[in-house]
């Protein structure tokens, strides 16, 4: 049985879209970020399904199985994973010409405990700040991944829901000299 695995880009701040929903503050990290890639063209590995809101599958699906992402070395491996794209609006969900995506339609909680319990490595989520939210709710996510960019908001938008949620720091590494990466364990309520 896989692990959900929240993998979240966020400001110094915490936050991991501006006000409108938009994620350019990624985009002014100066500089390459060569180890960070070799970081996760790594910890792919471990990756075999892969879950998403119909935001981010749009903003994914324009990219990731594009000839744009030739030269991102992660690309060859994230094309391969599984694909769920949860949406109650669209009806079909092509990746280029990898074929398509499997749309979930229904509770997503039940889904992604479905898709979890029918996968032998991790499933991972990026983006999708509405679904991350139902996923903590729900008490299904195993693993929280925050990459911390060298950037200040002031306001934005969270991934998770009012509360409190406890997490056990398993990691912390960084990457190119700006980027933190943040690995939690999810700890259970009792």
């Amino acid at each position: 049985m896989g692990r959900l695995v929240v993998q979240e880009t966020v400001t110094a701040d915490g936050f991991a879209a501006d006000s409108d929903g938009h994620f350019t503050f990624t985009q002014k990290v100066e500089g390459r970020v060569d180890e960070w890639d070799r970081h996760q063209f790594a910890w792919l590995d471990g990756i075999d399904a892969m879950v998403m809101g119909a935001k981010t599958y749009e903003l994914f699906n324009s990219y990731w199985p594009t000839p744009a992402s030739s030269d991102e070395i992660i690309a060859d491996k994230l094309n391969a994973l599984e694909r769920h794209v949860f949406s109650r609006t669209l009806r079909n969900a092509p990746w280029g010409s990898l074929g398509e995506c499997t749309i979930e339609s229904g509770d997503a909680a039940e889904a992604i405990r479905r898709i979890k319990h029918g996968t032998a490595g991790d499933v991972a989520l990026w983006g999708s700040l509405t679904l991350a939210r139902v996923f903590f709710a729900a008490g299904e996510v195993d693993e929280l991944r925050l990459l911390v960019m060298p950037a200040l908001l002031g306001a934005g938008r969270g991934f998770v829901p009012e509360g409190t949620q406890r997490l056990a720091l398993r990691g912390t590494q960084t990457f190119d000299s700006s980027l933190v990466e943040l690995v939690y364990d999810v700890v259970r309520a009792a």
